[in-house]
């Protein structure tokens, strides 16, 4: 056992907020891919202003979710996949499959949508574009300080989003007051989009995408607490300031009596709001979110399998840049495979209980966390956030399994 396991301390005495934040960032933008931008307009559009509340609870669930993996993460300098291996061995190998199966899985309708971006943004035929994205998310694996890089690809993008959204939430003068008191006092309550955003936001790789950052940024032991808070915190706030913007967007659009294409629902809120300009900003949000996710997709997938043999530790960079190829390779000749997306994404539902409840149960060894005490609180929170999920994924997998042999 290394000494390190035994009594962690900080070994990155100043820890920059360019590092934070882009921790940060690479979370929330991994979680704001295509599939962010359709649920958020199509619960909107179902539940209209009540749909506040469910992304209210989302958020406090996710709170929970980040706090507890990146604290018990950064506080034993391990990843993920490594705690798990030692709270019960094999567990972190099963874990590692299931994340890299989801991670390679989603990527490639992260690279369709990276395609689908560059054609509304510049007209450039979709299966071009996601090759031309891919050549993108490749050059940031390339250059000689690649975490640096893509902690600025992952910032400016999420302010470039965040920016562009908000100011389609102001033109289409949403019933703000409306969606305030609706998120207090819905009039509707949906479960299926509770468990669909926490998943969205939180599930599979996403979960660990911040607190493996800050690892292999240096930033682990007793002393990082602080910083590792406000950057889990950081991330979980840029992610609900996006769906909030959007969700004001459309509500804007619903209130106004105005269809949305069931096709294309977030292109076409973007297209009601402000004509053909709002569709280009549509392909420039719908690059960036997928740009970003295809980056943290393939950076965290890879992290959970870097410590099982020197070889990819050594080279990790280009394992990171053969995943992106993968994908896109996938997407360009055999397209999105419908069937392993629903299976995936039921698996999907169930990574974040079986892995958030094994990092609680690593808070509590000795040979794991050394002297820290995780606090009660986080312990509790975060084990209800492993049993309600733990449930609704179980249901999610029963509901989709039956609909691979339809």
């Amino acid at each position: 056992m290394s000494k390190k396991n035994i009594m962690p301390v900080n070994n990155n005495k100043k820890v920059t907020n360019s590092v934070l934040l882009g921790a940060a960032f690479l979370m929330a933008t991994s979680s704001i891919g295509p599939g962010f931008l359709t649920q958020t307009t199509v619960f909107t559009q179902q539940l209209a202003a009540s749909f506040g509340f469910v992304i209210l609870i989302s958020l406090i669930l996710d709170v929970f979710a980040q706090l507890n993996i990146w604290r018990i993460i950064t506080v034993s300098g391990l990843r993920g996949q490594e705690i798990a291996n030692k709270v019960l061995p094999g567990l972190g190998v099963f874990l590692a499959i299931l994340i890299v199966m989801g991670g390679l899985a989603f990527n490639i309708g992260n690279v369709a949508g990276a395609g689908l971006g560059l054609n509304a943004m510049l007209g450039v035929d979709p299966i071009t574009g996601a090759v031309i994205s891919a050549v993108f998310a490749i050059f940031i694996f390339v250059v000689k300080e690649a975490g640096k890089a893509m902690d600025k690809v992952a910032q400016v993008a999420g302010f470039v989003m965040i920016l562009l959204m908000l100011y389609v939430a102001f033109i289409t003068s949403p019933p703000v007051g409306e969606a305030i008191v609706r998120t207090f006092a819905p009039t509707e309550i949906s479960i299926f989009a509770i468990v669909t955003l926490v998943g969205g936001t939180v599930g599979g790789y996403i979960t660990f995408a911040g607190g493996h950052r800050l690892l292999d940024a240096g930033v682990s032991g007793i002393e990082s607490i602080p910083d590792v808070t406000k950057s889990s915190v950081t991330g979980i706030a840029v992610t609900g300031i996006m769906r909030v913007a959007l969700f004001l967007a459309v509500l804007g659009v619903v209130s106004q009596g105005l269809a949305i294409d069931p096709e294309n629902p977030p292109a076409s809120v973007f297209k009601l709001a402000a004509g053909e300009i709002g569709y280009r900003m549509f392909g420039v949000i719908m690059w960036a979110a997928a740009i970003t996710s295809v980056v943290g997709a393939a950076y965290t997938s890879v992290s959970f399998i870097r410590s099982f043999h020197p070889k990819i530790e050594k080279y990790h960079n280009w394992v990171i840049i053969l995943f992106i190829i993968v994908s896109t390779v996938t997407f360009a000749f055999i397209g999105r495979p419908v069937n392993v997306l629903i299976l995936v994404g039921a698996l999907n539902a169930l990574i974040l209980p079986l892995a958030l409840g094994t990092l609680l149960i690593g808070a509590y060894k000795k040979e794991i966390v050394g002297a820290y005490k995780h606090p009660l609180w986080m312990t509790i929170g975060g084990g209800l956030v492993t049993i309600i999920m733990g449930v609704l994924g179980i249901m999610t997998l029963i509901e989709q399994i039956p609909l691979l042999f339809k």
